[in-house]
Formats: structure tokens, sequence, C-alpha cells
């Protein structure tokens, strides 16, 4: 009988027989393997420590440490506990067999047996524990591949992020802008449809601001928009509220949930946070320092009516403050008379 393997191994035979001994090295040997012998327990845990054996075979009646004692220290041992243990002893009792099993030996061969079945046990634990090591390092592959795929997806997620910031938000005053205005005054205005509750937006406008830029220049220009968005943006407080830059130097606030009285509220909170900054403006004709108009709408938003209806009130409201002397707010609520078939009456 030839049983080949492939990939020789080491393996640490223990037993008190020096005639065992010999006999199974000089077998093992011709057929490839490296084989390391001990005389007892102390030896075969000192062997097994530096050496790391792929396979031991170990008696159990033994002088002084006896096999079973062996056995539990070389699985107590970090460094040697995952060596395969097979028992190879005369003692054949359940109670013997059972015993080997619990303190972790993978075999158990009754002596007196054969070279070949030796050789067979050999090969197969020993295949065992390739496949076995096989499949650790696959799966050691397959989690550092996981984890580099989770590192490319929070990469793309975060790359994702930076462009839905980039394409929202506009890059002077760092408010939301048109784009992200318009998605979120849809998304409110459905919302607030079905719960039947109320909607208001603001429209700002900074008072003269091309007389500004003419005086200023276009740099001194874009800062005083930059301090007006983040004073804004400071006034208006809820998460839920949304500051946006509408275009050129007018601004605009979503506010859901919001009804008349609360939006004046807002807006007088923006009008007391530009005041505070104070940025002179030499030839505003109202006033020494930047002023806002508002134009300020509320409804209650319903299944077949547009936001835009909204907008174009709140833009006439702002029409009327600008005519009326500007640095204040006008109210106009979108009522029936300025919409069409559809508002609940």
């Amino acid at each position: 009988m030839n049983i080949e393997y492939p990939d020789k191994g080491t393996i640490l035979f223990v037993d008190d027989s020096p005639t065992t001994l010999e006999l199974l090295f000089e077998f093992l040997t011709d057929t490839g393997f490296q084989v390391l012998i001990a005389h007892n327990g102390e030896s075969a845990i000192q062997i097994a420590g530096s050496e790391h054996p792929d396979l031991i075979f170990l008696d159990i009646i033994m002088p002084g440490m006896d096999g079973f004692e062996t056995c539990r220290r070389l699985k107590a041992n970090d460094s040697t506990q995952d060596i395969p243990v097979i028992f190879m002893t005369a003692l054949s009792q359940t109670a013997v067999v059972v015993k080997g099993f619990q303190l972790g030996a993978v075999d158990f061969i009754v002596k007196p047996t054969q070279k070949e079945i030796i050789l067979a046990r050999v090969t197969t634990h020993l295949t065992i524990q390739k496949l076995q090591h096989s499949l650790l390092v696959q799966n050691a592959r397959l989690q550092q591949e996981i984890q580099q795929r989770q590192q490319m997806e929070s990469a793309l997620q975060e790359a994702n992020q930076q462009l839905h910031r980039l394409a929202t938000s506009d890059p002077l005053t760092q408010l939301a802008n048109r784009r992200l205005f318009d998605e979120c005054l849809s998304k409110a205005w459905s919302i607030l449809a079905r719960e039947k509750l109320p909607l208001s937006l603001l429209l700002c406008d900074v008072d003269f601001f091309k007389l500004y830029n003419d005086s200023k220049g276009h740099q001194a220009g874009d800062e005083c928009l930059h301090q007006v968005a983040q004073a804004m943006k400071r006034a208006v407080k809820r998460p839920a509220d949304l500051v946006a830059r509408y275009g050129g130097e007018e601004f605009a606030v979503i506010l859901p949930n919001t009804n008349g009285e609360g939006a004046l509220r807002v807006a007088e909170e923006i009008q007391c946070s530009i005041r505070t900054l104070e940025i002179a403006h030499p030839q505003s004709p109202i006033s020494e320092f930047i002023t806002l108009s508002l134009g300020a709408s509320c409804t209650i938003p319903w299944y077949k009516g547009s936001p835009e209806a909204l907008i174009a009130t709140a833009d006439r409201a702002l029409y009327q403050a600008k005519q009326s002397g500007r640095d204040r707010t006008i109210f106009v609520p979108l009522t029936n008379a300025d919409s069409w078939d559809g508002f609940p009456q």
C-alpha cells in the first residue's frame, strides 16, 4: 500500500518505547516526512513549542507526565494549541477514548498497529490541516477584500456626498443654491399638503446693491453677500427651515409648518441680524448701512396647487416692500383669488 502526501510535513512522536520510536522514525523518514521524537511529556512540550510540528502522535502511559496531561498543556499553550494531537496507546477502554477527545485530540490509534495505518492517519490529518489552513487564508483574504470594498464604498459615498454638496450649494455664500431651493420647496409643499399645515416663504433683496457694487467694487460686494447670508443663517434657527441664495443679491427662506405671524417674526429676526452687521453703504439713499427688503407669503398647500404660486405671491410682496421705501417686510398671503381652481375652500 503506497500512500503519498504531496506536501510532506513535520511529525512529532512522543513515546517512552525506543523500539516504537525507531521503527516509526525510519518508516516515515523514508516516506519523506521530517520526524521528531520525544521520550516523555516534558520534552514533547519543549519540542512542540520550539519546532511547531504539523502533527503530534502521543502515547498515554508514560513515566512522569502522562499523555493526557501532556495534551492538556499543549492545548493550553497559545503557540501549540492548534497542532493536531493523535493518541496512540494500548488502552482501548471507551472512557479513555472519550477523555482523549475531550482534551482536544483529533484521533485515537490502538496499539499495536500497522505502519500503513499510521501513514494513512498522517496523510488524512495533514490533508485536513492543509485544507483548514487554506480555508483560513481564503477567509482572511475575503475579509481583506470585504474591508477594501467597504472602504471603497465609503469613499464613493463620501465623494457622492461631496458632489451633492457642490451641486446644491452656492460657492460664494455657502447657502443652498437655487436647485436645492426648488427641490426643498417642492418637497415641503407635498408633505404639508398631506398634513394640511401652513408653509411660509420669504424673498429677500439687498437694497441698492448695484450702487454698493459700483462704489465699493465687486470683491467687497461678494464679501457683503457672504456676510448677509451668514447673518440670515444665524437668524433662521430651526433645522427644517432652509435659507438659499435665490439669485444675485436675492435670498429666499423656506419655513415649513409656519403661519404668517411666524413668518413675520422670522423676517424681523433677519432684519435685526442684518442691522447688527453695520455694513457701511455710502451710496444708499435710505440708510448708512446695508438693509434688506423682504416679501413674505403663507398658505396651506394643496395637491392640485403648485409652489410657484407661493413664490409669485412672495415676489409680489417683495416688490411692494421696495415700492414702499425698502428696508421693510410686506406680507401678502396666498389666497384663492391669487390661485386657480383647486385651492381648498
